[in-house]
Order: structure tokens, then C-alpha cells, then sequence
């Protein structure tokens, strides 16, 4: 695997330095040792970890997370739980609207016609998939939704850092005639990895939507029960539980005061980073853009097992009653 590392993102902890690397395909990794001789020992998403100081103390705090202490095994009383928390997000998933569903077809439609020469730099500073999502903004505006970029700031409170997150929302009409706002997260699932999950945490992580398209009821529910996941996990490998990994910093990522953008300005002519945050922003759309295709493709192998399921449950119910005695 190819890797690019920048000597301005390079922070030292304790005499050793950690740096971020871009791989060839735009995926982000963290470096530990000196340049040209690090060992590449994590990878993180664009969505994920924003602050190179966060992404150090996760680290520091979670140990060397090689592939083969990646997932571990769950414990016998964490079993339940998981169970009980997995089929509290199936319940929230098919809670759905439909003008949510109507949104979400439009949404997946347009990120996988997305192209890579599209992406147009909003910014003079790292971009961090700003640019993805002005692009999907822009595509909505022109299906006829009022979209826009929203920018969410907060304070810090107590442990929990403060920050600021982007993301896109959508004021759309319902039935009753009540205009509902309407949350787009094109990388939600990312939010919620963690290092050396159990085994069931896993496959719960692989439930959640990679875009969540929804409202805010729905979006506190599976912050909810994605944190108390995430604290379970960590708990059974005795591993501390992070203040950014808190329901206070989930909420305050969607929950806070924003600034909604519903235009842009057109290309931004930057110098030097531009084209290496450009590397990043094509990766990630590229995985986007996977992913996003996979997850389809197993909730039609789902939907289509369930419907065979269905069908057989009702003939075998037809022929046992022709078998009933009259």
C-alpha cells in the first residue's frame, strides 16, 4: 500500500511521533516512529476523527490495534445486551416515514452518480469531505429540495471537547402539511468505529445505514443505543470510555446551533494542500460510493429471503390445512 505523510501534520507524544498518512486509494492512516520508518498501525475515516490530537489520544488510550486484536470475543453477559440493542435498531430502522424513504432513493440516486471532477474545494483549509457534501447539496437543489450545508458549533462542557461538524439537512413537506427537517449524514457509520470492538458490537455496527437520511427523533434513538454499545464494548476489554465518544458529543455534533449554507461559491483557487485534500475527498467518495452499493445490494438479499421465507410459511400453512380433517 502506498502512503503520502505530511511533515505539518506530525504530533510527538512522549519522545515518539505520530503523523497522518493518505494511502493510495484516499483512506487516512496514522504513523508511529519516524518519518520514512513508521509502522502504520491504524487507519480512521474523514468523517471519524478530525483532530489529529484526538486521533493520538484514542490511540494512546486504546492500545496498538493490530488486525489480529481488531474485534475480540464477546462475553456471556454482554451477549444479551447486544442482543436487546440490535433489535432496538432493526425497531428504529423500519420506524421510518414516507417522505424519509422518498428522501433516501433520491439520496443514494444521487451520490452514486457523483463524479470524482466534480468536486469543487469550498474552502482554503483542509476540507474533510465538505466538498462531497456541497456537491450532494447541490444535486438535491436541483431535484427540487430545499437542501443546504449545515455547520454545527459548541462549547466544551466538562471532559467533553468542543468542536464543530458539518452536515447536510433537507426541509421537506408532509402529509399533514407541516414543513419536518430532515438530517443527511453521508458517512454515519463511521462515527461509531472503535478499536478492538467485540465481536457483536461488529455486527451491530454493520446495521446502521453508511448514510443515515432521517429526522432527529430517529438519529437521538440510534445515538442512544450506539452509545450504549460503544460503552459496553469497551467496558467488556476493560478499555476507558473516551468523553468524545459520550451521547453529549454525539448530540452536540447534530443538536447544536448551526450556520446552513444553501449555495456555493463556485471553485475556491487554493495553493499547495489543495490537491492532497483532494486525494482524500475522491478516496472517500470512491468508498462512499462502495459501500454504499454493498449495503444495497444485502438489504435486497434480505428483502428477497424474506419474502421467500413469507411465501413458504404461507403454502406450508395451505397445505396443512388441506391436511386438517373436516
Amino acid at each position: 500500500m502506498g502512503t503520502w505523510c505530511s511533515e505539518n501534520d506530525v504530533v510527538e507524544v512522549e519522545g515518539i511521533n505520530y503523523s497522518v498518512c493518505v494511502a493510495a486509494d484516499g483512506d487516512l492512516w496514522l504513523s508511529v516512529g519516524s518519518a520514512g520508518d513508521g509502522k502504520i498501525i491504524k487507519g480512521f475515516s474523514l468523517e471519524s476523527e478530525h483532530d489529529l490530537g484526538n486521533m493520538v489520544s484514542d490511540f494512546l488510550e486504546n492500545g496498538s490495534c493490530g488486525a489480529e486484536s481488531w474485534c475480540s470475543s464477546d462475553s456471556e453477559s454482554g451477549l444479551s445486551d447486544f442482543a436487546h440493542l440490535a433489535e432496538k435498531i432493526q425497531i428504529c430502522k423500519l420506524s421510518v416515514t414516507p417522505h424519509e424513504i422518498d428522501l433516501l432513493s433520491v439520496v443514494h440516486s444521487h451520490i452514486r452518480s457523483m463524479k470524482e471532477n466534480k468536486l469543487e474545494t469550498m474552502n482554503s483549509g483542509p476540507c474533510y469531505a465538505s466538498c462531497i457534501r456541497f456537491y450532494l447539496a447541490k444535486l438535491m437543489r436541483l431535484s427540487g429540495y430545499d437542501a443546504g450545508v449545515c455547520t454545527s458549533k459548541w462549547q466544551p462542557i466538562g471532559k467533553v471537547p468542543g468542536g464543530e461538524y458539518e452536515y447536510i439537512d433537507v426541509q421537506v413537506d408532509t402529509n399533514s402539511g407541516v414543513s419536518e427537517r430532515l438530517i443527511i449524514d453521508i458517512d454515519f457509520r463511521s462515527h461509531f468505529e472503535i478499536a478492538r470492538a467485540v465481536d457483536s458490537y461488529d455486527r451491530i455496527l454493520k446495521s446502521l445505514p453508511v448514510v443515515y437520511v432521517g429526522s432527529l427523533t430517529r438519529l437521538k434513538q440510534l445515538l442512544g443505543i450506539m452509545e450504549e454499545a460503544t460503552r459496553s464494548s469497551l467496558q467488556q476489554n476493560s478499555m476507558p470510555f473516551p468523553p468524545w465518544r459520550s451521547l453529549t458529543y454525539l448530540h452536540a455534533k447534530w443538536l447544536s446551533p448551526f450556520e446552513r449554507i444553501t449555495h456555493s461559491d463556485g471553485n475556491i483557487s487554493t495553493e499547495n494542500g489543495d490537491d492532497f485534500d483532494h486525494k482524500q475527498c475522491r478516496g472517500h467518495l470512491k468508498k462512499l460510493q462502495t459501500c454504499l452499493q454493498s449495503a444495497m445490494e444485502v438489504e435486497r438479499m434480505l428483502k428477497a429471503r424474506n419474502i421467500e421465507s413469507n411465501r413458504r410459511m404461507k403454502s406450508d400453512r395451505w397445505r396443512h390445512s388441506l391436511l386438517r380433517p373436516i
